[in-house]
């Protein structure tokens, strides 16, 4: 059952940071096309956005090793 939940946990975090990490993506192409002028501010702010979303698989990954843990 541990390694369900495990599974589970590793795959929910990785699905919602692909979700996240393309709308952010997304919406800066859509920034940059519109004003490319601000195309240097707005890279900066989409990294700092998906350094932020990158966080949750890594979150995910230690949930799963305190479920496989606690057996």
């Amino acid at each position: 059952m541990n390694l369900i939940a495990a599974a589970i946990a590793v795959g929910l975090a990785a699905l919602g940071a692909g979700i996240g990490n393309g709308l952010i993506v997304g919406r800066t192409v859509e920034g940059v096309a519109r004003q490319p002028e601000l195309r240097g501010t707005l890279q900066t702010t989409m990294f700092i956005g998906v350094a932020l979303v990158e966080a949750l698989p890594i979150i995910g990954v230690v949930i799963a090793f305190i479920a496989l843990g606690a057996e």
